[in-house]
């Protein structure tokens, strides 16, 4: 009895010096500020007693959050021509991942990193960014607090691979997932479908007044690669009708972004299909369908846009081959690669500039071989690997159709990253990498729920 009035006390205390503090605060800021506290505390909760729901929420904000720029002309907010945005699910991933931390260190059998292939090869690029950044703060060429936010900005969407490789533990669990995240694809297609009369180029829900198509173009592309993954594999086979509906309206609205990196990156992206998909014909014959027909249902706009890259108006800042004029977009993006790799680059060759130390750089390769130098670059390199190695054993390995679609599509949409980054920061856009590491967590995680 004693005992039990020790906790109720206990419990009584805790809760009144928390209202008291609680009113105090709210009494203290705006009504909105008290709303989204309270809000944060009661996801914390909720996280704190059920990661699942926490992985519901992440998956739902990554495409679905509303997002903003940070403080306005803040040294923070704009960095050499680039700004920091903040969305819903970076707050989520704060709340969410500080109360996945304080439940690991409660229950120490948890563990907070479970070990995967995969850990080495983040800590190496990992650190390669922050000594780099460092010595570009220590050199002038790096603001402190722009540096420290873009990085950790850069490495959020590892904390959501670590939080799913550590709570995935069944094949119905991965399937529960994977069709939040085809619910939250349809959403998004819809949302841009509805943009399409307006005549704009289609980008992803709540981007503010200017959205970025290019980034919907490459999670579009990478949502296709598993939905078509899951269709050749037969692994989802009591969804395969909202499979079949989920091809062609993603079609249409990648068509709609008139993103040309989205575009290019399907190339490779069929190419990988035709490699290790086992039902080859399954892919050949709709692929010959889709260009015979293609240039009678292509609406003009995507005509026009595929030809606008040697079809431009003459311009200053033009490249030009023989007698074809490449446009100014592509253009300057060559510009750039050609200036890091022959120019830039050679003046801090191991560390590079550090992150935000060098110009904005429209292109992933360029960017990181100049922010991190050739160390940074290898360790970027060292982790790609890692993650196709281990997508391809996953594949390989697998005898389930739904295991063997997830990888198939992962592997595929891999290829098409790699190719959209050609003209893209494919792998530090956070609404891409934030489900492409879902799924390669999936996927690392396939061959222990097997076993």
């Amino acid at each position: 009895m004693n005992e039990v009035n020790k906790n109720a006390v206990i419990l009584v205390a805790t809760v009144s010096t928390l209202t008291v503090i609680g009113g105090l605060f709210i009494a203290q800021v705006t009504v909105h500020t008290s709303f989204f506290s309270i809000l944060g505390l009661i996801i914390a909760i909720v996280c704190f007693v059920n990661t699942e729901i926490a992985l519901y929420i992440l998956i739902i904000a990554m495409l679905l959050g509303p997002q903003f720029v940070a403080g306005g002309g803040s040294e923070i907010a704009t960095v050499r021509g680039r700004e920091l945005t903040l969305r819903m699910d970076d707050f989520l991933l704060l709340v969410i991942g500080a109360s996945w931390f304080a439940k690991t260190a409660i229950k120490k059998e948890l563990g907070l990193f479970l070990r995967t292939p995969l850990n080495k090869p983040i800590a190496y690029y990992f650190i390669a960014c922050i000594v780099s950044t460092m010595l570009g703060v220590m050199m002038g060429r790096v603001k402190p607090a722009a540096g420290f936010f873009f990085v950790m900005k850069y490495f959020e969407y590892f904390i959501i691979y670590f939080m799913a490789v550590n709570h995935l533990r069944e094949k119905r669990q991965i399937e529960r997932f994977l069709l939040t995240m085809l619910f939250v694809c349809f959403v998004v297609c819809i949302i841009g479908m509805m943009q399409i009369p307006s005549g704009v180029r289609v980008s992803a829900p709540f981007e503010g007044k200017v959205g970025e198509p290019n980034t919907l173009g490459g999670y579009l592309v990478l949502m296709l690669s598993l939905v078509l993954g899951l269709i050749l594999t037969r692994g989802l086979p009591r969804f395969r009708t909202f499979l079949y509906i989920l091809v062609p309206i993603i079609l249409i609205v990648l068509a709609a972004t008139l993103s040309r990196s989205s575009w290019l990156s399907l190339i490779p992206m069929v190419l990988a299909l035709l490699y290790f998909s086992k039902r080859k014909m399954a892919v050949i014959i709709p692929l010959l369908i889709v260009l015979i027909f293609s240039p009678l249902i292509l609406p003009k706009t995507v005509i026009d846009r595929a030809l606008y890259t040697i079809a431009q108006p003459k311009e200053a800042g033009q490249i030009q081959v023989g007698k074809l004029r490449i446009d100014t977009s592509t253009s300057a993006r060559l510009e750039t690669w050609k200036k890091v790799l022959l120019k830039d680059w050679v003046n801090h060759i191991f560390l590079g500039y550090g992150v935000t130390g060098y110009t904005f750089v429209d292109a992933q390769f360029p960017r990181v071989l100049a922010e991190t130098g050739i160390l940074g670059f290898a360790t970027f390199v060292i982790l790609l690997t890692a993650i196709f190695k281990s997508s391809v054993a996953a594949y390989r390995n697998t005898t389930d159709p739904l295991f063997s679609g997830i990888s198939l599509g992962h592997l595929t949409g891999f290829f098409a990253l790699i190719a959209h980054a050609i003209g893209a920061n494919t792998f530090i856009i956070v609404r891409i990498m934030e489900p492409f590491w879902f799924l390669t967590a999936m996927v690392v995680m396939i061959p222990k729920i097997e076993s």
